[in-house]
């Protein structure tokens, strides 16, 4: 009897919903995702990438860590997700920012 969770059936490539997504709504730059996490949180807390704020550029930069899945080596991932932590703090900032808009 297999333990619990171990056996894990792979999803085929054909029903990852992942692969169907295709948008024109925002695109980052070309080549962003392969910069240092600093620059990553940078741009796409701007408002020329995400005009929706700091929480878009959360969205996509998850979306696109989902999207590469096991094709990102461990370093690129770890520093995606460095980048991740960096862009959090500045959507918590962001938010804490309105906060403070509309207690005044």
């Amino acid at each position: 009897m297999p333990a619990k969770g171990k056996s894990r059936k792979k999803t085929p490539a054909n029903r990852r919903w992942v692969a169907r997504v295709k948008t024109a709504s925002t695109f980052p730059p070309e080549g962003l995702f392969t910069r240092n996490a600093e620059a990553i949180a940078r741009m796409l807390a701007s408002k020329k990438v995400s005009p929706k704020g700091p929480g878009s550029g959360m969205r996509m930069l998850t979306y696109y860590i989902n999207r590469a899945g096991h094709n990102l080596s461990a370093e690129r991932r770890a520093e995606l997700q460095r980048a991740k932590g960096l862009l959090s703090e500045r959507v918590a900032r962001a938010r804490e920012a309105g906060k403070h808009k509309r207690a005044a």
